[in-house]
């Protein structure tokens, strides 16, 4: 199964949203978060996303409709 590590940055109006949630259900599709940073007006997420690599596109086009920047993060990364 195709896995992915992504940098999410959050805007104000949806730090309180349950967004992941969300994405995970809607195109099935598993997360998890590997570090957050959460205060009451920004929100950066580092998350490992595994799923089907057609999941993993829609996950992430979903996430950018929500304004969510994601930026992909490459190179080493220890587990």
């Amino acid at each position: 199964m195709p896995k992915m590590w992504l940098h999410l940055i959050f805007p104000e109006e949806q730090i309180k949203k349950p967004v992941i949630y969300r994405m995970a259900v809607k195109y099935g599709v598993i997360p998890n978060i590997r570090r957050a940073n959460v205060t009451e007006t920004t929100g950066e997420v580092v998350l490992e996303l595994s799923g089907k690599k057609e999941a993993l596109e829609k996950a992430i086009k979903y996430l950018k409709r929500l304004k969510i920047k994601v930026e992909p993060i490459t190179g080493d990364i220890i587990e």
